[in-house]
């Protein structure tokens, strides 16, 4: 008999795709048997976070499908991620570690530990980030729309 594979979860924006992301999914994939890229749609990341992403959901989610180490890249359009895991039945949940300790971390951590997931946290990549990277294009507008 064998055991069941061991289905991992990774949630993002992807937007601006960069290092911190393959990283994130790279050390996901190195824990599960299967890895689902959660890519959580535009209307989540406005309700959500208050921002629009800078690449639409239909191409993060074509360049997300297409990184070797994920196995299914899914459209993220809830905002509860109890709601994901009743649809997908994963076993262990992969965030950066920027969620360690915070409200929305440990909500998470204790409504799967009552489903049997496991969050596990990876290092989140400090040198770069979609924050950053919209920053550095919101000044590149700026300077350009000074200069016309």
């Amino acid at each position: 008999m064998t055991d069941a594979p061991r289905v991992g979860y990774a949630a993002g924006a992807y937007d601006l795709f960069h290092i911190g992301h393959l990283n994130l999914l790279r050390h996901a994939k190195s824990q599960c048997d299967v890895l689902i890229a959660g890519v959580v749609a535009d209307e989540m990341l406005e309700l959500t976070k208050g921002i629009s992403p800078m690449v639409p959901l239909a191409e993060r989610l074509e360049i997300v499908s297409h990184i070797d180490f994920v196995d299914h890249a899914y459209a993220e359009t809830v905002p509860d991620k109890m709601d994901v895991w009743r649809e997908l039945q994963f076993d262990v949940f992969f965030k950066g570690d920027d969620w360690r300790g915070t409200e929305k971390g440990l909500k998470l951590e204790r409504e799967f530990a009552e489903v049997g997931v496991e969050v596990v946290y990876f290092p989140y990549t400090m040198s770069t980030s979609s924050t950053i990277l919209r920053r550095a294009v919101s000044a590149l507008d700026e300077d350009s729309a000074a200069v016309r």
